[in-house]
């Protein structure tokens, strides 16, 4: 809630488009109103506010809809991401620091050991571009390459391979409708493990997309990765949005767009959280290497920017990054208090870990690989 709520206030401040438009997240069956009550449950703990709904409220807010119960959540939204990066940019760059477009890393050395009181030497990331290559010393490496994060950890001179996870693919392909929208809220159905199932989406144009459903890529390397959206998988949109919206017209689906979610999971295996490795899980100072990011996460920009994983968080924060550590341990550590509590109730809550807003960085010497 909160990092929602610092979104909000940024998208105001600085004019990015949005919109507060509300969700809901439905059953279409009486055997999904356990799942749905357990989600009220989860979001509870977590102080989101949910209003539980009978199929008839529901249907009064949205009446074009098909469900037998469903949750409410208000105060969710819409937000124009492009514009979005644009201003977080914009903020990044007048604190200091500069986004370096079509950068390929090569080699990162990490210092062997500490070498002074001031604490670990830098590390040397090559960076090649098309107008010729160069070297950077960077006090910190965020390996945040999302699809190619483990193939560019392992291009690092440490850690050792074994904490670097294989990476798969699963694609999501989205459709949109090109008949009259039907509906003024996001529309969930009853997520099922990892996956939120095909879903409605909005645009602040007003245009509704579907999607997204859920196909592994027999493939290692991202670069091999189509992006095409195959009309064939029509026909099983179709079906998953008719439980919910049976007045779906027919042929009314056209191809949208496909994304890729990096998996460090196979398929038929549980989904694992997130991995946000720092130096207490791998040993190497001034590194963090994020795997498995299947989300953009806007509503944690401003509130979690730069999670660090370890046993003690405040700690591993001062160590990685001395000036920003000792600014923010104290928000740090109330904070894992606080999501530690939600965790005994929902494990996916649990914290991914600690927090330090990226522009305190900008002046740090950080190299974002991304």
């Amino acid at each position: 809630m909160r990092g929602k709520e610092l979104l909000y206030a940024f998208c105001a401040e600085h004019g990015v488009p949005h919109r507060r438009c509300g969700k809901l997240i439905v059953a279409t069956g009486a055997e999904q109103h356990a799942a749905l009550a357990t989600l009220a449950e989860r979001a509870a703990a977590a102080g989101v506010r949910v209003e539980p709904m009978t199929a008839a409220e529901a249907q009064a807010l949205e009446p074009q809809l098909q469900c037998t119960a469903a949750l409410h959540s208000p105060s969710s939204g819409i937000v124009d991401s492009h514009a979005l990066m644009l201003a977080l940019q914009g903020e990044l760059e007048r604190a200091g620091g500069a986004v370096a477009l079509r950068s390929r890393v090569g080699t990162v050395t990490f210092p062997a050991a500490v070498s002074g009181a001031s604490g670990p030497e830098p590390a040397i990331v090559q960076v090649h571009t098309p107008e010729g290559g160069y070297e950077l010393a960077a006090g910190c490496v965020v390996n945040a390459a999302g699809l190619h994060a483990p193939l560019v950890a392992r291009r690092f001179a440490r850690p050792a391979a074994a904490h670097v996870p294989p990476a798969h693919f699963a694609k999501g392909s989205y459709f949109a409708l090109t008949a009259p929208p039907p509906f003024k809220r996001l529309i969930y159905p009853v997520p099922v493990d990892a996956w939120l199932g095909v879903h409605v989406t909005l645009d602040l144009a007003g245009q509704v997309r579907f999607g997204p459903d859920h196909e592994w890529l027999d493939i290692d390397d991202p670069s091999r990765i189509d992006y095409t959206v195959q009309m064939a998988r029509a026909a099983g949109f179709e079906d998953a949005i008719r439980r919910y919206w049976p007045a779906l017209p027919s042929d009314a689906l056209a191809p949208a767009y496909s994304g890729v979610r990096p998996k460090i999971h196979a398929p038929g295996t549980p989904a694992p959280d997130f991995r946000i490795d720092g130096p207490a899980v791998h040993g190497v100072a001034g590194l963090v290497n994020l795997f498995g990011i299947e989300s953009p996460g806007s509503d944690r920009l401003l509130w979690r920017s730069a999670p660090v994983v370890a046993a003690q968080p405040s700690e591993a924060v001062a160590g990685l990054i001395p000036q920003a550590g000792r600014r923010f341990a104290a928000d740090i550590a109330a904070y894992r208090r606080a999501d530690e509590r939600a965790a005994h109730r929902d494990p996916w809550q649990r914290v991914r870990n600690e927090v330090v807003d990226l522009r305190q960085y900008a002046r740090l010497g950080i190299v974002i690989a991304a």
